[in-house]
């Protein structure tokens, strides 16, 4: 019993934190309407188009602003106060689902307005990742940081397991419109945690200055240590080509398995399940640097492998449990390998080329994907990130043995 009272304490260390328990409960109820909102959306532009390239398309429009303004987003999170910048952005984010919501129950949607909201929703994240991966410290501390990503992980893998089978409900019994809307309610929840921390126990870095030049110094604070190039070229790797579940895993129900919607939820739902058995292993087991990057990327690329040779949904649902935990173990290790590494007065440009290699990258993958799954099915597109992984882990493998920390 003492062993099990000593892990479960190790386990769940961070949410000793009032502000990280208010925090996170409001994150993992946005998290499941984010989800819904995820199935209900792929499920929605297929309905629409027929084409998994729409898909795609749909996918690169909500990413390619990562791309082109995530770097920008990260100086703004370097310059302000975190919180208040996450209630606005979280509030828009609410109302964008909103409207796809109404247009959506009111039979008025086209393909365009899922176009154009899913670029305002891409804009509105170049901001609020950087943010609220760098708000994290604040709240926890660095001693705390790896649990407390790992626990995030963990909820938001819940969250991923609970949203897509509740959407496969939704879509069957109220249609594509009523996730959109319930996901627009679940933004209440996060902008109330936010609006009631405890703001005294938060420990905020101190904001960098407004100056000329910080995103090309942010830009060359990076190129100096392969502690920060290595993991995000991996992580960008594996964010274009193995994390375009959205685009495959439809197409993988709808034409591969002719199993529907509900298999699609389900799908999602079983990486879900995984995600949470390995987000607790890492938070209490984990460990941070390139080495544990390599031996998690190959484990990601060989469950990939699996995935796409697998019989039958129900030996896919098995396989996609591993699929999941490789998944979280990957980012998971990435994201406190990168905040760590960091130097404070510099993390939201760090965490924003993060968003950029685990989001943005979509914006180059997505289509490449959707045509790939075009062409040759939805078996194709797990192939295709399956070798992605390896070659990540074969840069993690052969990366420069530098063992300096970068500069502060």
């Amino acid at each position: 019993m003492t062993v099990l009272s000593g892990l479960r304490g190790q386990t769940f260390a961070s949410l000793r934190t009032n502000n990280f328990r208010r925090y996170i409960t409001g994150q993992t109820i946005s998290q499941a309407g984010k989800w819904m909102q995820t199935i209900a959306q792929s499920w929605l532009v297929l309905e629409l188009s027929g084409a998994a390239t729409a898909i795609g398309a749909v996918m690169a429009l909500q990413t390619v602003p990562m791309l082109l303004v995530a770097p920008y987003g990260g100086v703004v999170a370097d310059r302000v106060d975190k919180r208040r910048l996450m209630i606005a952005l979280q509030t828009l984010m609410g109302v964008q689902a909103l409207v796809l919501g109404i247009l959506t129950v009111t039979g008025t949607v086209h393909l365009w307005h899922v176009y154009v909201l899913a670029l305002a929703l891409g804009l509105h994240q170049c901001f609020e990742t950087p943010t609220r991966q760098s708000f994290l410290l604040e709240m926890v501390g660095a001693d705390q940081l790896r649990n407390a990503v790992s626990l995030q992980s963990v909820l938001t893998s819940t969250a991923r397991m609970v949203g897509p089978g509740v959407a496969g409900i939704v879509i069957a019994a109220g249609g594509v419109g009523l996730c959109f809307l319930l996901n627009a309610a679940s933004f209440v929840a996060v902008v109330i945690s936010l609006l009631t921390l405890d703001v005294s126990q938060l420990n905020p870095s101190p904001p960098t200055v407004r100056a000329r030049g910080q995103l090309r110094e942010g830009l060359a604070y990076v190129r100096q240590s392969s502690e920060l190039t290595v993991p995000l070229t991996m992580m960008a790797l594996v964010g274009c080509f193995a994390l375009e579940f959205p685009v495959v895993l439809p197409v993988i129900a709808d034409r591969t398995l002719d199993a529907g919607p509900g298999a699609y939820g389900f799908l999602t739902a079983a990486m879900g399940a995984g995600s949470v058995v390995s987000g607790l292993a890492v938070a209490t087991w984990g460990r941070t640097g390139t080495g544990p990057l390599v031996v998690t990327a190959t484990a990601f690329g060989a469950v990939l492998f699996v995935a796409a040779v697998a019989p039958t949904l129900w030996v896919m649902l098995v396989v996609m449990v591993c699929v999941g935990a490789c998944s979280v173990a990957f980012n998971s290790t990435t994201n406190s390998t990168l905040q760590l590494a960091a130097a404070p007065d510099k993390r939201g440009r760090v965490m924003a080329l993060f968003g950029m290699a685990f989001i943005g990258s979509t914006a180059v993958g997505g289509p490449i994907t959707g045509w790939v799954c075009e062409q040759w099915g939805g078996r194709a597109g797990l192939l295709l990130g399956a070798v992605a992984c390896l070659i990540a882990a074969a840069i993690g493998a052969l990366r420069p043995r530098d063992r300096t920390r970068p500069p502060t």
